[in-house]
């Protein structure tokens, strides 16, 4: 293809597409040649209208028949990086981008803040993705949890967006949800324990993560560490002695004197023994002893003649 080409047009359309390794910049192939970034543009563009002429061939034209037949499989349009990593594998990205540049069958869509480089075979599928992703996303912000695909909304069209993205499950959400993107211990821990439903020792914690096929952590994670992450993080509560659970789950952070604080004053009256016992049970793993033992700090607390316990006025 490259045949009937001038030498410097042959080197600057070789450079431009990294035949011979990394595509290089206009400025890098105009310092190469001693000429302007918009006379290597000039150069580049002419030889892709030749390009385009020589795309008529019959060879050619099999290889775009095999490309349109892959973009029907992925609903007419498809991310520039995975489209290129499984038409070229490690070795030839590079000659399929420069195909698809020839070809008049394929539009490529540069990234923005909205989306990621893709590639499709029909402008009006644009449109159709926006709004299948915005529709998606809203449902999503609703629903305030990952969920599965809906019908309207394809695996590729999903895979340009920058604000969604499929999490360990399989299921998508926003791309800031830690259980859809988890960054460090902390989201780790959360998904573990989100999925565990209940709370959990810091030490199960930490071989759930190591265990978890979802992470494929390279290094274990050291239950101390694990412990220090949680400990610093407003989304755990210490419920017991190391053991952990979400706030979400309706737990306060605090000691066990200050959830009793917290019930008396929420009661707005004194509360018996057992009632303070049933309500703390509900906030924290311990033992009644535990909770007895607070009750008897007359810095805070005061046994009314009735045998009830209020909090103790400045």
């Amino acid at each position: 293809m490259l045949f009937n080409l001038s030498e410097r047009t042959k080197g600057v359309i070789s450079k431009r597409f990294g035949f011979a390794g990394q595509r290089e910049t206009l400025e890098a192939v105009g310092q190469a040649y001693g000429i302007t970034r918009e006379r290597v543009r000039q150069i580049e563009n002419d030889g892709i209208v030749k390009l385009k002429e020589a795309a008529a061939t019959p060879v050619c034209q099999r290889i775009f028949k095999d490309y349109t037949d892959y973009f029907k499989n992925n609903s007419g349009l498809k991310r520039e990086d995975l489209l290129l990593a499984e038409l070229g594998g490690d070795n030839f990205k590079n000659y399929v981008f420069f195909l698809l540049t020839i070809s008049n069958d394929f539009i490529r869509i540069t990234e923005n803040e909205e989306f990621h480089s893709f590639w499709t075979t029909d402008k009006n599928l644009i449109s159709k993705a926006q709004k299948a992703i915005e529709t998606f996303v809203l449902k999503l912000e609703k629903q305030k949890q990952p969920m599965i695909l809906p019908a309207f909304l394809p695996a590729s069209y999903a895979e340009i967006s920058k604000n969604i993205l499929a999490g360990p499950k399989g299921l998508y959400g926003m791309k800031n949800w830690p259980e859809v993107n988890p960054k460090g211990i902390k989201d780790k821990a959360y998904i573990v324990l989100k999925e565990q439903e209940k709370p959990l020792h810091f030490t199960e914690v930490a071989t759930l993560i190591n265990s978890s096929l979802l992470f494929n952590s390279k290094k274990n994670v050291i239950s101390q560490t694990v412990h220090n992450e949680l400990i610093k993080d407003p989304r755990f509560v210490l419920v017991g002695r190391g053991l952990y659970g979400l706030k979400e789950w309706g737990y306060e952070p605090g000691f066990v004197r200050d959830v009793i604080y917290r019930e008396i004053k929420g009661s707005r009256k004194p509360l018996p023994e057992k009632e303070i016992i049933k309500r703390v049970l509900n906030q924290r793993m311990v033992q009644p002893n535990t909770i007895l033992l607070n009750l008897q700090n007359k810095k805070y607390f005061v046994k009314t003649p009735e045998g009830m316990y209020n909090i103790r006025r400045a």
